[in-house]
């Protein structure tokens, strides 16, 4: 599919008379504005063709419902605002994820490891919304409040696991499809009652939004397929977040590289 193909397939599927589509070819890209909003959103093509690829009308499921969705909160933020009463989690995002909206505003945020950083969302049911600066005064909070109530609603998500077994090494993946996965990783209590549970060497991953894997490895294959594991699921998440995993002890998170032959590096040491 090329990308001209994909525009008019997302115009089919997206079929508004509020809808204004523009297409860029020179930067491969497609702006969409909400005529009644006067608001909208760049589309990234390569981003969709190369999901395309893998997961096929999977791909344009995701982004048709993730642009219907994140309309639909503009809509209700615009007829009904937010107030006191708003529900905030933390979402955990790459460094590389822009720190301010389209509009030029920035982002509530807060610094977390290396890879990651951490982003504060408008829960609206089916859909979320980024939570800027020109929010605060509409929600009635201020940034610390944001921060504090973000991090105590994350501690009262359910922690539901599935495990997998992979040569003596042990897997649990957390995937509530509730858009907050990988903020489990925020929930310092969830963590440690995982590490007194693990035998071998603790490792935590958030390879997208959707996801956070808990590792219990054991011997060197177990961190080859950590990292075959990570890599399969930042390649195929609608939001990635790390390819990389951590090690995890004593409630600290520390970087680490696998290369080829198991050998494993942790950040300070590839820096020698």
């Amino acid at each position: 599919m090329k990308s001209e193909q994909l525009v008019e397939l997302l115009k089919e599927r997206l079929p508004s008379h509020h809808f204004q589509w523009s297409f860029d070819r020179k930067k491969d890209q497609v702006r969409l504005d909400h005529a009644t909003l006067n608001k909208g959103m760049d589309i990234s093509l390569p981003e969709i063709l190369a999901k395309y690829e893998v997961k096929k009308e999977a791909a344009i499921d995701e982004i048709v419902y993730t642009i219907g969705e994140t309309f639909k909160a503009m809509e209700k933020e615009q007829s009904e605002g937010f107030g006191k009463e708003a529900v905030i989690y933390p979402v955990i995002r790459s460094t590389s994820f822009p720190t301010e909206s389209s509009a030029g505003v920035r982002f509530i945020t807060k610094d977390h490891t290396a890879e990651t950083r951490i982003f504060y969302a408008l829960d609206l049911d089916t859909t979320y919304r980024l939570v800027d600066e020109q929010m605060l005064d509409k929600i009635g909070m201020s940034e610390t409040e944001i921060m504090e109530s973000a991090m105590f609603r994350v501690r009262s998500l359910p922690t539901a696991m599935k495990k997998d077994e992979v040569a003596d090494n042990v897997y649990y993946f957390v995937n509530n499809n509730d858009g907050y996965d990988a903020s489990r990783i925020l929930n310092q209590a969830f963590l440690n009652e995982m590490e007194s549970k693990i035998k071998g060497h603790m490792t935590i991953s958030v390879p997208h939004q959707d996801v956070l894997i808990i590792g219990d490895i054991r011997n060197d294959t177990g961190y080859d397929v950590l990292a075959q594991m990570a890599m399969h699921f930042f390649t195929t998440g609608a939001v990635p977040v790390t390819s990389l995993s951590f090690l995890f002890e004593k409630g600290k998170m520390e970087p680490i590289f696998i290369m080829a032959k198991n050998r494993v590096a942790r950040k300070e040491e590839r820096k020698k």
